[in-house]
């Protein structure tokens, strides 16, 4: 067993993951915790964690299971891996409860996305641990339930089991040894969570505005700031237009109402700066146009 579960974390340090022991017939570190630390060895400036002490080195471990039958942990943020875990009803769960698998192909169609092909492990409750390499420069941690539900994600500050590892409730075992897939965009993104859009700041008014102007060119730059995707473009012309009209009756000037509308857009831009600039400009000349008083002849 000793050599079995030492092959086990020699076969992931080889791919370059962070691996460190778990208890015996466990998935809770063997490692001792803050309050027992003899600061020591690796401990010798200070206690130092699970994440911090995994490791890829062969002859660390080697030591570490040479002695007894260490389940294996791979520490997923040292390791630049996230782990989706896709878990199994509990017991006390109605019979009819999907699982995690379920969910998370619901959540692939709901997305129009297909139900990503990478290396998978079947833990020993019977659920799936889907291994994706992290995005470079994306900080990502543990989720529970953020997905769907059954859907756990582990990354920073988060290990999995390693297949080889040996629980009273089965084995976890690789049943698709195929390469690691990077984790797809859309998935970074729903993890990510939504974006907060900035607002624009206060523009000063180079007029003495009236509290109506004012109020105005508030709530539209507001409304361009915050407009969904596939309804900017049209509510970025809806806003000049609007605003054309107070620039024709001198409540405000162009150059005022051009600044905020553009850095309303570019806080919620997915085109170019010129290009809402030309919306902006479009729609002012139109409003502009049809609102001016007509000169006496």
């Amino acid at each position: 067993m000793n050599n079995h579960l030492l092959r086990a974390a020699l076969d992931a340090a080889e791919r370059g993951w962070h691996v460190f022991p778990l208890r015996p017939g466990s998935k809770r570190p063997a490692l001792h915790g803050e309050e027992r630390c003899p600061r020591t060895g690796e401990c010798a400036s200070g206690h130092r964690k699970w994440e911090e002490r995994a490791t890829t080195d062969p002859a660390r471990i080697h030591r570490a299971w040479c002695g007894r039958p260490f389940n294996v942990g791979i520490a997923t943020g040292p390791s630049g891996l996230l782990v989706i875990d896709l878990d199994m009803p509990k017991n006390n769960s109605s019979s009819d409860t999907p699982s995690g698998v379920t969910t998370f192909k619901a959540l692939c169609e709901r997305a129009g996305q297909r139900v990503p092909t990478t290396r998978t492990v079947r833990t020993a409750s019977g659920g799936m641990h889907l291994y994706f390499t992290a995005p470079p420069g994306v900080r990502l941690t543990n989720t529970a339930g953020t997905l769907a539900p059954l859907v756990d994600t582990r990354a920073g500050g988060g290990y999995v089991v390693a297949p080889g590892s040996i629980t009273p409730g089965g084995s976890y075992v690789v049943v698709d040894d195929r390469p690691v897939a990077p984790l797809p965009g859309w998935l970074c993104e729903a993890l990510q969570g939504p974006r907060r859009t900035p607002q624009p700041g206060p523009v000063p008014l180079a007029t003495s505005a009236s509290r109506y102007a004012a109020a105005a060119l508030r709530n539209e730059t507001q409304a361009v700031a915050t407009a969904a995707d596939g309804t900017r473009n049209h509510t970025l012309l809806r806003a000049a237009r609007a605003l054309g009209r107070l620039i024709a009756t001198g409540d405000l000037t162009r150059a005022e109402v051009e600044e905020a509308l553009s850095r309303a857009a570019a806080g919620n831009a997915t085109q170019p700066e010129r290009y809402y600039d030309d919306v902006i400009r479009r729609g002012l000349d139109w409003s502009i146009a049809h609102n001016s008083p007509r000169r006496p002849a």
